[in-house]
Order: structure tokens, then sequence, then C-alpha cells
């Protein structure tokens, strides 16, 4: 007899119907996955033996052909037990096929029969309700997140005996129930505060429009300056995720198996810190899954490198796409997946190799020559600096400064400020197909950019002085525009400009 059960599978983010039939004949006993399925499906079969057996269904020998359509679709991972369990149970005749046809089915077992959490249950359900699916049932270990999933009824069952009883009719299952979005303070999650740092003033002030502007930000200065504790406060000071963003987010971290699953949701932007051993794959993602990367998982956040320069050029290199795009591609023989990857980049780095340089301790002297320096920086290629729209200089704190009694402006205080800012960048770009002002291509500057001409006099001026690209002139009347946002101001000013021209025409080697 042939059973069809339905399940669902991704490709990326994207998830795409699978139909599992199970053909159970009389014969040599075998146990066959057919259907372009990888190794871990194929090894189904073992698990999916044990869970019936274990579950007091019978497993009697039998000729058993399980097809996964469509065929010519690679099939991966674990999630297909599940089904394939139900499809041979019903092939069989041990359970009833009259409710199977209204559910989608998606779960691992164990070998004792237990529902196990997959990754990416919340872009499969996604994918399913908007391709007209409605019934699911799913481990009750991806509860959370499939709560939050729209006109979906959802079922959590705990494991095999229990969703079979329920699709029997024999036993009644709650539909998990539908969670609103609600987030949460990004400093209970990362513990940290902008008032703890202690002088930095214009470090400060250049941190508060890059995140206002969700514009990226180089920092350097000598070790202990602050650097890695100012980026730590980003998060701090960044508006709350609107539901889609935290929706975007979530389905990315679902799929990368690092979602929290007793929350189900992102709630707090993403602070993502790769070591600078990563590789080109771990950054932007692909091998041999084509996996998501550090970018990806940075999406609608931080993706904060410490020590730039540390890392491969190569490897650096490979940022200049999804900077501008806000997606990566990754392409393979067989398939093309494309991810998105719209974040703040924000970098640390010491102004020479040993990392004295600019230092005020006596006893920490830079014996690094000028040209030493200039290579070190120079590590990081100029394409990429030019994609960078604020770069400052973080000098070392002073002592009086550094044991002083009193605070500076919380984050909370500092934050309000850039919502505000946020807050006229939404309700400008609306319909626009952007969020922030560093999302502007040329269209927009003509249009939200305009000069008066003692501001267009300084732009030309720093334009012939620094020698710079057409993108490093958007990219400074990026800034301008933000820095005008903040002042809640339509028309742009040339205080805005010099000020914006002052951060993108930063000497990195100069932090004397």
């Amino acid at each position: 007899m042939i059973a069809t059960v339905t399940s669902y599978a991704l490709d990326g983010l994207q998830g795409y119907p699978v139909d599992i039939e199970v053909d159970t004949q009389k014969g040599i006993a075998s146990f066959d996955v057919v259907g372009l399925a990888s190794g871990a499906v194929k090894e189904s079969r073992n698990r999916v033996r044990a869970a019936i057996k274990n579950s007091f269904f019978d497993f009697s020998p039998r000729r058993t052909t399980v097809n996964l359509a469509p065929a010519d679709i690679k099939k991966q991972g674990s999630s297909f037990d599940f089904p394939i369990a139900v499809g041979f149970l019903l092939s069989t005749e041990q359970i009833s096929g009259e409710r199977v046809k209204d559910f989608v089915m998606i779960g691992e077992l164990s070998l004792d029969g237990s529902l196990r959490h997959v990754n990416g249950v919340l872009p499969l359900l996604i994918s399913a309700v908007q391709s007209g699916y409605g019934k699911f049932i799913i481990p009750a270990a991806n509860a959370e997140e499939a709560a939050y999933v729209l006109n979906a009824e959802v079922y959590a069952a705990k494991n095999l005996s229990e969703a079979c009883a329920f699709l029997g009719g024999m036993k009644d299952l709650p539909p998990v129930k539908h969670k609103l979005y609600a987030a949460k303070p990004a400093h209970d999650r990362y513990g940290v505060d902008l008032k703890y740092v202690k002088g930095q003033a214009q470090a400060k002030r250049a941190l508060e429009i890059a995140v206002a502007g969700g514009h990226n930000f180089i920092m350097c200065g000598p070790a202990g300056a602050g650097k890695t504790m100012l980026a730590k406060c980003i998060p701090t000071i960044m508006p709350d995720m609107s539901f889609d963003e935290a929706l975007e987010t979530t389905k990315i971290h679902s799929v990368a198996g690092i979602l929290d699953p007793n929350e189900g949701m992102v709630t707090v932007r993403p602070f993502r810190t790769p070591h600078h051993t990563a590789t080109t794959v771990s950054l932007i993602g692909g091998g041999q899954k084509s996996t998501c990367g550090e970018v990806s998982l940075a999406h609608n956040g931080v993706l904060f490198l410490d020590e730039m320069p540390e890392y491969d050029k190569r490897t650096l290199e490979t940022l200049r796409q999804p900077l501008e795009d806000g997606v990566v591609t990754v392409t393979r023989v067989a398939r093309s997946i494309e991810y998105p990857a719209r974040f703040m980049l924000v970098a640390g780095m010491n102004p020479c190799p040993c990392g004295n340089y600019g230092s005020q301790d006596p006893d920490r002297v830079c014996t690094c020559t000028d040209a030493e320096r200039k290579r070190y920086i120079g590590r990081i290629s100029g394409p990429l600096m030019d994609r960078i729209d604020i770069f400052v200089n973080v000098d070392m704190v002073k002592y009086d400064e550094l044991r002083s009694d009193g605070f500076g402006e919380s984050s909370a205080e500092v934050r309000k400020r850039v919502s505000a800012a946020r807050e006229i960048q939404r309700a400008r770009y609306a319909g626009e197909g952007i969020h922030t002002n560093a999302e502007m291509q040329n269209a927009h500057l003509d249009k939200y950019c305009r000069l008066d001409e003692k501001a267009e006099e300084l732009l030309k001026y720093a334009f012939h002085s620094n020698k710079l690209s057409a993108r490093g002139v958007g990219r400074i009347l990026k800034v301008a525009r933000t820095i005008a946002d903040l002042d809640g101001r339509a028309e742009l000013r040339v205080g805005d400009v010099a000020e914006a021209i002052q951060y993108k025409t930063a000497d990195l080697t100069n932090n004397a």
C-alpha cells in the first residue's frame, strides 16, 4: 500500500513542499530512501525503525521504499524522520489516514520515539503558510518559535506515539498559543551601558551618529583606550527591532541552529564578534551546505571586527559586496542561495603593530616606524575603507577622567535621540525601499541632501584636497543628513557637512 505524507524542506531561507511517498510490499526485508536524499536523510531508516519499535508499533520485515518528491532537489537534514515514520505506519494500516492529509509534518526522531528539535522551523512554517498550508505537527521543542507564525494552526507533539494518537482521534493536542512580539531591552542581554565609558566625548558623538544613520564605523586607538567597550555599547543605543526585522533575523538564526528554544524569537539586535582567524566561508557563508555566515547572522544588528588589520585581507575584501548590497549570494554548482546581510560594520584597530602609538603612558613607547604604521593600516584596502562612513581616533583616557565619580549620558538617554532620528528616516523613506540614511542611493542623495552655496563650496574643497572618490562624497552627504536628523532639521547646514568631512577624512595613522 502506498501512503503520502506532506513535509517541508529548506532551500536557504525559503521552504518548499516535499511529498513523502511510502510503499510497503511483501518480499525481502529492505528500507530504501530515494529522491536525491543526503546521507543524513538516508540514515533516517535506522532512526525510524528503532522509533517505531520503541513506540510499540509493528515493524515486521517488509520491502519498504520511501520516495521524497520532487526527486530532482537535494534533500538534507533529519526533519523527515517523523513524516517518514507516519507514512510507514499509514502504509501498513497501523494508523488511520483520514486526518494525515490535512497536516504538514516536520521533526527528527530519537531512537525511543521522542520528537527532537530541528533547525529552521520558523522559515519552514512561514513558507508553508504562504503556499496555502494551514495545519502543522512539529516537535514540542520548536513550539516557542512556531508561536509567532500568523495564520497557522500548529500542534506540538512530544513523541511519535502522541502524534499518532492525535492523528487517529484518540487524543487531543491543544494548538500552540499565538504570541505577540515584544522587544527586550538590550542592556539586559549585553550588560553594558554607555554611562560607564569615561571620557571619549568625540568617540561617543561619532558612535551616536553612526547608530542613528546605520553607518559603518571604525575606531583607531592604542590598546586599552576603550574601543571594545564602546563597540559593546552599540546595541544598547540602537532602536528596538520591529516585528518584521525580528522575524527576518529569527529566520536566519533558526536555520543556523543558534536560536534560543526557550525564547523562540530574536528580541534584541544581534552583536556578532567573529575572531580574527575566521575563514571567508564562516564570515560570508557558503561551504558544502551553503550555510549563512556571520554577516547574515548580524542582519539588522552589528558586526564587530576587533583588531581589523589582523583579519585575512582576502576575507576582508569579501565584505565589500554585502556592505553595498545588503545581501550575500552563495553560488554553488547546483544551487544559488541569497541571504540577507544588512548590518552595521563596526571595527576597532590599533594605530600600529605594537599598539602603543599615541599612548600617554611613558612606559608604553611605540617602537614602530612611520612606514610600519602606514603598512599596518594598509592591510585594509582602499576600496574597503571607501565603504566606511565614519573614522574616529580614540585617545587614551586621562587618569582624572578615569577615576572621576560622575557618569556620562546613559545608553537610554542617547537611545532616545537615536530612535527619534530613526523615526524621521522611517517616515522619510516610506515606500522608498530603504530604512536608514546609510542605505541611500544616488537618487535619494539628490532628493534629500541638497546643499546651500557655502556647504557646496566646503564639500568641493574637501573633494579636491583629500582626493575623495564619488562614493566618498556620497558617504559624507549621508552622514551630514544623519547629523541634521539628530537635530531634527530638514535642511543641511555647512556645520553638518564640516563634521561629516571630519569623520570621513580622519588620519588613522596619526593618533597622537
